[in-house]
Order: C-alpha cells, then structure tokens, then sequence
C-alpha cells in the first residue's frame, strides 16, 4: 500500500485540533453556568401573575378544587 499524503494528514492534525479546541471551550462554558448556582424560577411579575386582585390563599384554593375535581364523562 502506498503512505498516505502529506496533505491528508494535515486535515486530519488540524480536525483533530479544531475538535479539541471545542471540547475545551464547551467544558468551560459549563463550568462557568454550573458555578452561578441552581436554577431558580422565575418572579410571579415575569409570568403575569402579580396583578391579580385575588389573595394568595384565594388562588392556591381554587387551583386545588379544580385538580382534585373527577374528570367529566
């Protein structure tokens, strides 16, 4: 068989390179999202909830009857 070219190597060096260069970026880019903490959800303001007239314990009252209602049919 005949040895492989020389350009033929040098794609592969430079892909091989370029591979590495990303995992490296992608392992730190995790590193620095996983250190800023857990995920916490987002304020009530975010989701609309925060102008409601209803008391806290008035919404979470009506959530809970209407999850434990059986379902029609």
């Amino acid at each position: 068989m005949t040895q492989p070219s020389s350009r033929g190597r040098w794609v592969a060096v430079i892909t091989g390179a370029i591979s590495i260069v990303i995992a490296v970026a992608y392992l730190a880019l995790i590193t620095v999202l996983d250190a800023r903490g857990p995920l916490l959800p987002p304020p009530p303001e975010a989701l609309g909830l925060a102008g409601s007239s209803a008391a806290p314990a008035e919404v979470a009252a009506a959530a809970a009857s209407s999850a434990s209602a059986p379902p029609r049919g």
